[in-house]
């Protein structure tokens, strides 16, 4: 019920970053979070939600164990890097579509604690107090290293930025982030006119803080720049999970503020000055659809080579080698030397550039910038981006990172804690009968509203289930290097797809549902009439849409 629950992430404004509630457990009581899996796979996955006071035991729907971290909340503010709350991770499994309720206690008998992360400490000036109950320790020597089953990350110490990534088969990438920042004196909302090349602006001697634990690790940097108010901070996290896909990615979070008088035409970026062999030539994605080559010229500007990077932005090189990132809001990329990759954070502008908005790009805010980091092998041969003008599709792991990205688990907290005495049943929401196959993915389910009932006519279908099918690349893992099970080759059932409901009258549809001649909208007929047998089959790269009516079975 809505009324008794809250989400954990909250807005005061329209135009402000969400802020995490804080949960807040007495002795002997427990708050109730429900999670809510928005894809249509059931997804396990490392989950955090702040907590006030740090002694606090997770538990399932059933009332059990499970494993847990606590780790001190960091902000952007030098003078106070911890802000006294605390961060709870677990790991999650939550049904496709589904909800499932876990369970934040304190003083429940018979289980362990959330286990304190070990905090490692470098500051110039040794102002940084070590928060409570962690053990921290300082950091020795110019690199420092997190690492999981997967991976290790190596960083510079000094300048809090990531290095090198080395994978547990012995082999190593070169990563080489780099901050910098353009200025340029006639930009504006639509022109990018830099006075010159992007100067590095981090600098020797900022603050980094390690977290280190059995389910997350992260590298947070407070780096020191020309500024007082440094533009920029950035927490770099690697995860611990069996059969998660989190463990096979690098999550790179950068706290942007580009406010005030002193950023005044410039324009912030991120550099990844790989080793991997590109030749300038990188992809981009199409409104997160369809992926564009995109090439380097050097006898045009540089403004020239930016292109938009709605959500994913890839470089492969001549041996399959492949660099991807993985964004949450629409940003712009380039490659404008062999092996980097670098992607605009925030632009702050002054003057119109004449193209219709009427005014600068002053209205910067304070925000956070997520990238899912990924680096693939092939496992069979490839075509050279060089010698082929065709865009390349992303992997199927590639695509699975990109969902969890833009479709987060959400999760809800109840308004009101209960006692840990009076324990309620397992309870879980699961709606779909099966994960669907990795490769399909539910574009969107259209549920009439209760209002409209009696006023359509009871033959006419009023729910809509439009489909769409990825295209990807084959020559990198089959099943995804995680837990896929299956792929959309074979056609799916409509009738038995979701559990405990009857699909009736079903039919394709166009995409604005005004249209149902199948053979007008082009699709497949091998199997027969959807209505009759309810198989559907889509070719990669199709959307296709069905009108449906769902009732409990009798």
């Amino acid at each position: 019920n809505p009324s008794q629950f809250e989400p954990a992430q909250v807005r005061s404004k329209y135009d402000v970053q969400p802020v995490n509630r804080a949960i807040s457990t007495r002795e002997g009581s427990a708050q109730s979070v429900v999670v809510f899996n928005p894809l249509e796979q059931t997804r396990d996955e490392v989950v955090m939600v702040i907590v006030n006071r740090p002694d606090v035991t997770v538990l399932d729907s059933n009332w059990t164990c499970v494993k847990s971290q606590i780790s001190p909340e960091l902000q952007h503010d030098r003078s106070k890097l911890f802000t006294g709350r605390h961060r709870v991770h677990w790991k999650a499994s939550v049904p496709a579509m589904g909800l499932q309720i876990y369970y934040i206690a304190n003083g429940f008998v018979g289980c362990a604690k959330a286990k304190p992360v070990r905090l490692k400490i470098f500051s110039k000036s040794n102002d940084l107090p070590c928060p409570t109950p962690y053990t921290c320790s300082k950091l020795e020597g110019d690199t420092a290293e997190i690492r999981n089953r997967r991976q290790t990350l190596t960083f510079n110490v000094n300048l809090g930025l990531l290095q090198k990534i080395s994978h547990n088969d012995g082999s190593q990438d070169v990563v080489g982030e780099e901050i910098g920042m353009y200025s340029s004196s006639g930009s504006g909302a639509y022109l990018f006119k830099p006075n010159g090349d992007a100067e590095p602006i981090i600098q020797a001697g900022g603050q980094l803080v390690i977290s280190e634990g059995p389910l997350m690790q992260e590298v947070y940097s407070y780096p020191k720049t020309a500024w007082d108010h440094t533009p920029i901070s950035h927490s770099t996290r690697i995860y611990n999970g069996d059969s998660t896909i989190q463990e096979l990615l690098i999550e790179k979070e950068y706290h942007v503020e580009l406010v005030g008088h002193d950023f005044d035409d410039r324009e912030l970026i991120v550099r990844y000055k790989t080793d991997i062999d590109n030749k300038k030539i990188f992809y981009s994605d199409l409104n997160g659809f369809q992926m564009s080559r995109r090439e380097t010229y050097d006898k045009i500007p540089l403004q020239g080579n930016y292109y938009p990077m709605p959500s994913l932005a890839f470089m492969q090189g001549s041996n399959g080698q492949r660099f991807s990132v993985h964004t949450r809001q629409s940003l712009g990329v380039a490659s404008l030397k062999n092996g980097w990759l670098e992607i605009m954070l925030d632009r702050r502008l002054v003057r119109d550039d004449g193209r219709g908005l009427g005014q600068g790009v002053m209205d910067n805010r304070p925000m956070n910038v997520i990238f899912h980091i990924l680096v693939e092998s092939n496992i069979s041969s490839t075509s050279n981006p060089v010698s082929n003008p065709r865009p390349l599709s992303p992997s199927l792991l590639s695509h699975c990172v990109g969902a969890h990205l833009n479709y987060p688990l959400h999760a809800f907290i109840a308004k009101k804690p209960q006692e840990v005495s009076v324990q309620p049943p397992p309870i879980s929401f699961s709606p779909l009968a099966a994960s669907l196959p990795c490769d399909l993915h539910i574009v969107s389910f259209k549920v009439p509203r209760p209002l409209k009932y009696s006023q359509q006519p009871i033959e006419d279908p009023r729910f809509v289930l439009i489909l769409q099918r990825w295209h990807w690349d084959s020559s990198y893992c089959r099943k995804g290097r995680a837990q896929c099970l299956s792929v959309a080759d074979e056609p799916i059932n409509l009738f038995y797809m979701f559990k405990e409901l009857a699909v009736l009258n079903a039919r394709a549809t166009s995409l604005n549902l005004l249209h149902e001649d199948t053979e007008m909208l082009g699709y497949t007929e091998q199997f027969g009439d959807v209505a009759q047998e309810g198989h559907v089959l889509i070719p990669p790269m199709e959307i296709q849409a069905y009108k449906l009516d769902l009732r409990p079975h009798q």
